[in-house]
């Protein structure tokens, strides 16, 4: 056979059934070979041909099957992600038994024995528990700079299940965190094709030391599986869903809202203006700007929630971040604060993972990675910088396609896994603001 066209063979005769099989196999074939067989003269001979007519041709062998596309597995990728996550929350968890084991065996400050028998529901998780038990009125007014999304689940899958508010506030999110790292690695997948590079993503996503927060009782896991799934959506050209989990994520974390940038920027690219692809940009905003008008409709106020964030003691007004990192270097170096002075090297490492996600990686990654180290850093206060970092998911790119060596990923992940559990303990004894 020679371009799709069926070479011209004989063989002894053969019954009209063989015939018949034959012209529909061919007429199967593509359009080079339908051409050939409307040009050929010979046709089907009667079905009581003698035996010195000229044979039929045979039924022409098959072309092989065209392989299926070699796009990743969801079901591989929740394998590659399930690892990594078990061991994350072995790390945290040892770090709060360790936690106990120095209450129990010292003379710890009261605040310090309090928070370590919060565990995992402790700092900002109380917040999201408090809000779904007795929401926003039952919270108390500071309550309203926690988005709507996490509680209004937790309250309605604990209604379902009758489960403890708390548990399934747990429950929540690290199932968020275990679909963000699969979503991460079926992104990392379809961008590089490189299948190590998506498996060291996992990694490091899960054994950063800021994702402490996504084994307790946080947003950032949902915020991660949305945000990664919404960039999914979008450099699949699906408009439509990118502009729902864009809304989705709006609504979960005011850094949700970011999600605009790489939503303009791959609108930008595709030169396309239609209601899809402005539903893809407006998405995120309408999510956060849903719970700002509910906010302003039911206390009067809709800017309350970002009011209540700029308290001196949260993350404060805008502020120059040289001047703020300046601060934290002084600290630093004279040991004083050592929750507020860790974040320095942290900024400097977030900065130089923005300039190789703006080099390695598409521009819509680049340009979100930017858009959140930009607003964490020009905070007053850098308490959770780590935390919001860490949400940037394109940072984690980043971070997996520098680590390619064997020896740098091994040593790399070691030095995670080893923060993650001082980051951890650091919070639970009440040293280390998350």
């Amino acid at each position: 056979m020679v371009d799709g066209t069926p070479r011209r063979t004989w063989a002894s005769p053969s019954p009209v059934r063989r015939h018949g099989q034959a012209v529909v196999a061919l007429l199967g074939r593509s359009i080079p070979a339908m051409r050939a067989l409307k040009s050929s003269r010979w046709s089907a001979p009667p079905a009581a041909a003698p035996e010195h007519d000229a044979p039929a041709p045979p039924e022409p062998a098959r072309a092989p099957a065209r392989p299926a596309p070699s796009g990743p597995s969801w079901r591989s990728a929740l394998r590659v992600a399930l690892v990594p996550w078990v061991a994350a929350r072995l790390v945290v968890l040892g770090a709060l038994a360790v936690a106990h084991e120095l209450v129990e065996r010292g003379r710890p400050l009261p605040a310090v024995a309090a928070r370590v028998h919060e565990g995992l529901l402790g700092w900002d998780s109380g917040w999201y528990e408090a809000i779904a038990r007795h929401g926003y009125g039952g919270a108390g007014h500071e309550s309203l700079r926690f988005f709507p999304l996490v509680p209004l689940v937790v309250r309605g899958l604990s209604t379902l299940t009758r489960l403890p508010v708390g548990g399934t506030l747990l429950a929540v999110s690290n199932v968020s965190a275990l679909v963000a790292v699969t979503v991460l690695v079926v992104l990392a997948r379809r961008e590089s094709g490189d299948d190590a590079l998506a498996r060291r993503a996992a990694w490091l996503a899960c054994l950063a030391p800021p994702a402490f927060t996504a084994v307790m009782g946080y947003a950032e896991g949902t915020l991660l599986a949305l945000g990664a799934a919404t960039m999914l959506a979008l450099r699949a050209r699906a408009w439509w869903w990118a502009g729902l989990l864009g809304l989705l994520a709006g609504a979960t974390r005011p850094l949700g809202v970011l999600l605009v940038v790489p939503a303009v920027v791959e609108v930008v690219r595709a030169r396309r203006a239609a209601p899809a692809t402005a539903a893809a940009v407006l998405g995120p905003a309408a999510g956060c700007g849903a719970f700002l008008g509910w906010v302003g409709w039911r206390y009067g106020d809709a800017l309350a929630p970002l009011r209540v964030q700029q308290q001196g003691t949260l993350r404060g007004r805008v502020a120059d971040p040289v001047r703020t990192l300046a601060h934290d270097a002084s600290l630093l170096a004279h040991g004083r604060h050592l929750g507020s002075a860790l974040h320095l090297p942290w900024v400097l490492l977030a900065v130089a993972l923005v300039v190789v996600a703006l080099a390695r990686w598409p521009a819509c990654y680049g340009a979100l990675a930017a858009a959140v180290v930009a607003v964490a850093v020009t905070a007053s206060n850098l308490d959770g910088f780590e935390r919001y970092a860490w949400s940037a998911f394109p940072l984690v790119l980043a971070g997996a396609s520098l680590t390619a060596r064997p020896r740098v990923e091994r040593l790399v992940l070691v030095l995670a896994a080893a923060g993650l559990a001082l980051y951890s303990l650091l919070a639970f004894t009440n040293l280390y603001v998350p």
